[in-house]
């Protein structure tokens, strides 16, 4: 199944969702299905340098975590990958994770997060 297109709700989901619950929690997504939708090349290598630049700042250069948790395929694989993509667009509220939907489409958020649960953000 697609990354959903509703968000309506999502951010709820994702502060929810975001303790954990098995992966395909509340109908569930392959994030491998975001390959779908996967941007081109140089797009691709923009979200991979904003991943590890930008959320590097807080989650460590590693990803391995600081001031945010780990996103790291092992720290994130319990993780539905729908509240992943909600995180990604919405932020955390009342936490430091900002939103960030007008930098990033749903589309590649889901993407950003096949590739994380990959785990080769840093392969490319």
């Amino acid at each position: 199944m697609p990354v959903p297109r509703r968000l309506a709700g999502a951010i709820v989901f994702a502060v929810v969702g975001w303790a954990g619950g098995p992966a395909g929690a509340a109908g569930g997504s392959d994030a491998g299905d975001a390959m779908a939708l996967a941007p081109d090349a140089a797009r691709q290598r923009e979200l991979l340098a904003l991943v590890r630049h930008d959320c590097g700042s807080c989650h460590g250069m590693r990803l391995t975590g600081g001031l945010g948790p780990a996103l790291t395929a092992e720290a994130l694989r319990a993780k539905p990958a729908e509240g992943l993509v909600a995180t990604i667009l919405g932020g955390r509220p009342g936490t430091a994770m900002p939103p960030w939907r007008r930098f990033v489409s749903e589309p590649e958020a889901g993407w950003l997060v096949a590739r994380l649960l990959a785990g080769d953000v840093h392969a490319r």
